[in-house]
């Protein structure tokens, strides 16, 4: 485990357009750039030709690294292929639903080809054997944000026949489970199975997506396997994991288990990027911080983040500062930039770098440095923060998937929004009243540590989880549900009994109505509650509520129908939402009931953010962020240091956040 907090680029000496390496380092040397990312990309550069090896390159880098002090990370160059290893096989590129792909980009390949994984294996163990002089290194990322690119072929298909077959046993059982009755397409021998790509059966569907997950967690533990046989006991593994892509990091990952793939990791990693300027608000850090944090229950790395970035995200004064000590706020022990200096031709030429083109030590540079500074001062105070939060989100790739097949949209519409956005629409609603929360698997079953567990559309739940869940809320806990939560099983049949399924008497409450809302509105007699806020995208109309009714819907038809309800079951709480409706509601509810169940909130909202943990010495840490241009103030509920200018603060004493500033106080 480091113990100092990584502040790291990407760097990439094969694509400097001359040599300036060791400018670069001592450059980064004096922004307090302690650790450098490499290798990931340049397998060919590596092996420009078949069985032909030079690492001249590699070695320059480590020598000067071990020469400057810096760490260095060592990523397997596995993600993006050389053109020679397409010629050899022709068939090494994926086949997915919509075509054959061709070469040029990255992460187009088939994963599961016999013939790149004999040349991807024999590429990292060439590369292992060369780095093992070297002390620098600290620890390997295994490939790069990797998935499962879609690959379809014939030969996966033949592998995820054997998968149904594990699964299932008999046709007949794989017939009843996925429907195969309907429209003729049941099967009476498993060479009857068809080509995946064509099924118009959710089901099968949905499971073929969870075979091409189980497929990136395989090749993961794979490459781990292989670097176990190399590594030192202090260097770690761990991967970039990324996110659903929606010009930014949006959402959960729909094409990898994040949790499954964890298993190959010694420490958690991921990329972050989201939007900057005015409309950065930090919560796309909070959100995948809490995911990447909940995959070993630990701390982590952010292995890419931004700098410049992308056309339109050129932060602001005090952002990328403010950025960096939101990432250290939500558990991580390092941030690392993609990437040092900004690339001079092909496809991510304006992605840029911590250095602009003309590698001049700008205003982005000089404000690193003071991060830099800041991380190797405050390292012992900040580093391996631990987290308790009492409020969790389960995510779900079933739930995920089952949505996609069957969205909120007319038959044969696309849909406005998806499984994404309903998750977000609960952990942003959670952000934005500083109730701090962990992200946890549908697999967990241990509810313990958490006062409320909220459920962003729980679609696809089995019978175990269900009666965990009721389980759960029985015995004290509390629980909030969204529309469309536990109404299938794992394998998307949806529950032949009343909605919600086996919850009907923990919710107090059926429905067997539902329709796409069309000029609806909610009304609620809650202190605070918005005026009419609107309905979006779907809504169930309850019946037989036996519980509290905390919004109805306001409409001709519908009006006077409970939308939101609370009902007491054995020692908990259970909420449920049937519909989905403005935000800035959903925080007044969350409050309240946050409020009503004990669960103490900071009282302050977005722009000001809060967030707290307990550091290595056994002491609070209160980060206080703030998210706009407007000046922010808050009163100190006890005495404490803050951490950049060492002043000893009063209780009572009101501390003063200028636009995009960030303080942290020492308890």
């Amino acid at each position: 485990m480091n113990k100092k907090l990584i502040y790291g680029v990407a760097y990439y000496y094969e694509y400097l357009p001359y040599d300036r390496m060791e400018t670069d380092f001592r450059m980064m040397l004096d922004a307090g750039i302690n650790t450098i990312r490499i290798a990931e990309s340049t397998w060919s550069t590596w092996e420009p030709k078949d069985g032909e090896f030079d690492f001249t390159c590699l070695h320059r880098v480590l020598k000067a690294a071990e020469e400057f002090g810096l760490n260095v990370i060592i990523g397997t160059p596995t993600y993006a292929i050389p053109s020679w290893l397409d010629k050899k096989y022709p068939d090494i590129l994926c086949e997915t639903h919509q075509r054959k792909n061709r070469y040029g980009a990255r992460q187009n390949f088939d994963i599961t080809h016999p013939g790149y994984l004999f040349h991807a294996e024999r590429i990292i163990r060439k590369l292992m054997e060369e780095v093992q002089p070297y002390n620098c290194i600290i620890g390997f990322q295994l490939d790069n944000e990797t998935k499962h690119y879609d690959t379809c072929a014939p030969r996966v298909q033949k592998q995820f026949k054997e998968w149904l077959k594990d699964r299932f046993g008999t046709v007949e059982n794989l017939n009843d489970r996925f429907g195969f009755a309907y429209w003729s397409n049941s099967i009476a021998d498993w060479e009857d199975l068809p080509d995946v790509r064509g099924t118009i059966n959710g089901s099968f569907g949905a499971e073929f997506s969870a075979f091409q997950r189980h497929l990136v967690t395989e090749f993961l533990l794979w490459q781990r396997r292989i670097i176990d046989e190399y590594r030192q006991p202090d260097q770690f593994i761990t991967h970039n994991f990324d996110f659903e892509w929606r010009s930014h990091s949006y959402g959960p990952q729909p094409d990898v288990n994040h949790f499954d793939a964890a298993e190959a990791l010694t420490i958690a990693g991921s990329d972050i990027y989201h939007p900057s300027e005015h409309d950065l608000t930090g919560a796309e850090i909070a959100f995948g911080g809490a995911i990447t944090y909940g995959l070993k229950k630990s701390n982590y790395l952010i292995l890419e983040t931004e700098a410049q970035g992308n056309f339109g995200w050129l932060p602001y004064p005090n952002q990328l500062r403010l950025q960096a000590f939101a990432h250290t706020a939500a558990g991580a022990d390092g941030v690392s930039y993609w990437h040092w200096h900004s690339i001079h031709n092909s496809f991510e030429t304006y992605w840029k770098g911590l250095l602009s083109h003309d590698f001049s030590a700008g205003a982005i540079y000089r404000e690193a440095q003071t991060i830099g500074r800041d991380f190797a001062r405050l390292s012992e105070h900040l580093v391996h923060l631990k987290k308790k939060n009492r409020i969790a989100i389960m995510i779900s790739n079933r739930s995920l998937t089952g949505t996609k097949w069957f969205p909120t949209a007319m038959l044969g519409t696309a849909p406005e929004h998806s499984y994404g956005d309903y998750f977000r629409w609960m952990a942003d609603a959670c952000y934005h009243i500083n109730a701090e929360y962990d992200i946890i698997n549908d697999s967990e079953r241990d509810f313990a540590p958490y006062d409320a567990i909220l459920l962003p559309t729980l679609y696809s739940a089995d019978e175990d989880l269900i009666s965990a869940l009721k389980a759960y809320t029985k015995n004290g806990g509390h629980l909030i549900a969204s529309f469309r939560s536990f109404f299938s099983d794992e394998y998307l049949k949806v529950y032949a009994d009343a909605q919600p399924h086996h919850l009907t008497d923990c919710f107090g409450l059926t429905y067997d109505r539902f329709t796409k809302p069309t000029n609806v509105t909610l009304a609620s007699k809650l202190a605070d509650f918005p005026e009419h806020p609107a309905v979006y995208d779907w809504m169930e109309l309850p019946e037989q509520v036996t519980g509290e009714v905390l919004c109805t819907y306001e409409h001709p038809a519908w009006g006077g129908i409970a939308a939101v309800t609370k009902n007491q079951f054995g020692d908990g709480e259970a909420v449920y939402l049937a519909c989905r409706f403005e935000q800035s509601a959903l925080e007044i509810l969350l409050q309240k009931l946050f409020a009503d169940w004990n669960i103490p909130l900071p009282q302050a909202q977005f722009p000001l953010i809060i967030r707290k943990g307990t550091n290595q010495l056994g002491k609070e840490i209160t980060y206080y962020m703030n998210f706009s241009e407007d000046v922010q103030r808050f009163p100190l509920s006890e005495d404490g240091t803050e951490l950049f200018s060492g002043n000893t603060l009063a209780k009572g004493s009101e501390l003063t956040l200028e636009k995009w500033d960030v303080k942290i106080i020492e308890n």
